[in-house]
């Protein structure tokens, strides 16, 4: 309850200092809208079902490129954990891949499938992937060796070992990637979505840019601000610390 308390009292906090920003006229260069003009745009917004349609177009869009992402991503992570000359090879540049801004990959997607949603999940896709595969990675790494040897030791080996001993042992390793690959998912479909022609909250956000609408640039980037945090909070960040806390990795 104190913890609601406070956050509230940060948000009202955050308000008043935004509608003193504009009743003094710090920014006379540009359109500076009020809290109430934004919370009428949220409100038309939706109102009108402009935002319901978005929303879903973008869920649909991060989505499919979630599935895939989290598919290629432990595919690609368990081969790197589980062989050793993949790891010393391709292992570098998984890390290289990762460090490139999910904006860089929207040319290369506009040029292999025009402004079409194929080029947004694809963008989705490789933001998800990479993050996914170096969790994946160090999950297999992190298997503690003695359950290992005393597997061995009772006669499991091979693919048998790989499904009773590792990949349970890995199972928190791949809730914090899964974690992470949604995050890294999310603002990949904003960065894909920009550049697009087709329906989502980024189109949405670039079309109110354009017509130089500053109060429904704003209400959108709250929006996606909210709904990252919600998600992971209320979704990935509880069936984490379930995880970690039936694992004994997490007091409780």
């Amino acid at each position: 309850m104190k913890l609601a308390i406070k956050r509230i009292a940060f948000l009202v906090v955050v308000l008043g200092i935004w509608q003193l920003i504009y009743s003094i006229g710090i920014f006379e260069n540009i359109v500076f809208p009020s809290p109430s003009k934004v919370a009428n745009a949220l409100y038309t917004g939706f109102a009108d079902g402009d935002f319901v349609k978005a929303l879903g177009a973008s869920f649909r869009h991060l989505f499919m490129g979630l599935f895939l992402a989290i598919l290629f991503g432990t595919t690609i992570g368990v081969l790197l954990g589980k062989s050793r000359q993949a790891d010393e090879t391709a292992g570098m540049y998984l890390i290289a891949l990762q460090s490139i801004p999910s904006i860089v990959w929207v040319p290369l997607a506009i040029m292999l499938f025009g402004f079409s949603e194929f080029a947004v999940v694809f963008v989705v896709v490789l933001g998800g992937t990479f993050v996914m595969a170096l969790n994946v990675r160090i999950a297999i790494h992190s298997v503690p060796p003695q359950l290992i040897r005393a597997a061995r030791t009772m006669g499991t080996n091979g693919i048998p070992l790989f499904f009773r001993i590792e990949v349970p042992s890995s199972i928190p390793y791949f809730m914090t990637g899964i974690r992470l690959a949604w995050a890294f998912s999310w603002r990949a479909l904003m960065a894909g979505e920009l550049l697009s022609n087709g329906p989502g909250l980024g189109y949405s956000l670039r079309y109110a840019q354009d017509y130089a609408r500053m109060d429904q640039v704003i209400a959108i980037i709250i929006i996606i601000g909210v709904i990252g945090a919600v998600v992971d909070q209320l979704v990935f960040s509880k069936l984490e610390k379930n995880v970690m806390r039936r694992w004994g990795l997490l007091k409780t």
